[in-house]
């Protein structure tokens, strides 16, 4: 039983090895999915609006509002002098916000800390922006307000009365890419197993590979065994290529245990596995089994917290999204590469991986079969 079971998870582990596709699918396009996703979204560590001020004023009290504003992380400064030219670009999108300080804008100034100026007299400010662009609304605007509001009470000598201290509890400092990386690998576990399984198996059956080692003494328990190995090797070496990938190119780290995410590995295998082999035993031909194995893997992938945080998504499909597997897969591999959880804070999250694992290796064993 031994010499079959090592000389089948050879034979399986060959070939993954011989099969193109198999590899080009199952790696080097997570890779590069990684890599394009990460190149364009994830070495920014937060975010910034590109704002253009021109100073049509040229004040040394213009001056110091630029100079503020240079002050401010979030905003992108530059400067110009042509208003229509910069009026003109930010209308077909290559500026997000221009800053106009108008003619007149120091002597408003001096005339409100003087107290000359009468009611609703003041400088003002005039900011462009696109209403089409809600980064630039939503971030850039707001910071833009607190800068002329921190002027306005320097100049009239508002104390405020209540102050607030921010304290920082924990600092990580993550990007779009430390949400990413383990995303991925959650993906390529889900994609391996479940569309891999129900297409080689239903392939089997068609052929008769599997009626024939049926008749052989090769036990069922054997041959799942050893399918189970290879493929558990197969994506521990995919994972771990991939987070290697992730560390050399983007600077992502595991902070936590590698054999806790090693462990995750192998649980998400075991459980996209099972559902792999409930699609093959409900699939009569190949033809079918991927359709209905991308039926299932695709919603996934866009809703099982790989990709975008599943905060985001609309209430009604919070629920939905919370009872799949990847989302529960995804959730721990991120958990133990950024923030270093444990096992025990990660218990709910294991047992419903768990639940899921269990539920349809049950269900797997009652509808296989090898005809």
């Amino acid at each position: 039983m031994m010499r079959g079971y090592l000389q089948l998870t050879l034979s399986q582990l060959r070939l993954f090895g011989r099969n193109r596709q198999v590899l080009i699918w199952s790696l080097f396009f997570p890779i590069f999915f990684m890599i394009m996703l990460g190149s364009l979204l994830g070495n920014d560590g937060g975010v910034s609006v590109t704002v253009t001020v021109v100073d049509r004023d040229g004040s040394p009290a213009a001056r110091t509002l630029v100079e503020t504003f240079k002050q401010a992380a979030v905003l992108d400064l530059s400067e110009a002098s042509d208003l229509e030219a910069e009026l003109g670009a930010l209308k077909r999108a290559d500026r997000q916000l221009v800053v106009e300080i108008p003619k007149g804008y120091g002597e408003a100034l001096a005339a409100v800390s003087g107290g000359a100026g009468g009611a609703g007299s003041g400088a003002k400010l005039l900011v462009h922006y696109d209403q089409t662009n809600l980064n630039a609304t939503q971030v850039g605007l707001p910071v833009i307000g607190q800068i002329a509001d921190g002027i306005s009470k320097g100049l009239t000598g508002y104390k405020p009365v209540l102050a607030v201290e921010a304290v920082g509890v924990q600092s990580l400092n993550l990007k779009y890419i430390d949400f990413l990386v383990p995303g991925i690998v959650a993906m390529m576990i889900m994609s391996n197993n479940l569309n891999g399984v129900a297409g080689q198996i239903a392939s089997w059956r068609e052929r008769g590979i599997l009626r024939r080692m049926q008749s052989t003494p090769l036990h069922a328990s054997t041959f799942i065994a050893a399918q189970i190995t290879a493929r558990l090797v197969l994506n521990a070496a995919q994972a771990i290529i991939v987070l290697l990938v992730g560390s050399l190119v983007f600077g992502t780290q595991v902070n936590g245990s590698w054999l806790l995410l090693l462990f995750f590995v192998v649980v998400g295998t075991l459980c996209f596995m099972s559902i792999g082999f409930i699609i093959a035993s409900l699939a009569r031909t190949p033809e079918s089994a991927g359709p209905i194995a991308g039926l299932i893997s695709f919603p996934m992938m866009f809703l099982g917290n790989v990709f975008f945080p599943i905060k985001n998504m609309p209430e009604f499909l919070q629920p939905f999204v919370k009872s799949l597997p990847i989302t529960h897969l995804s959730n721990v591999l991120r958990q133990v590469m950024n923030v270093g959880a444990g096992l025990g804070d990660l218990w709910v999250d294991s047992l419903l991986l768990f639940a899921w694992m269990i539920g349809a290796f049950v269900v797997s064993s009652l509808t296989f079969r090898w005809e």
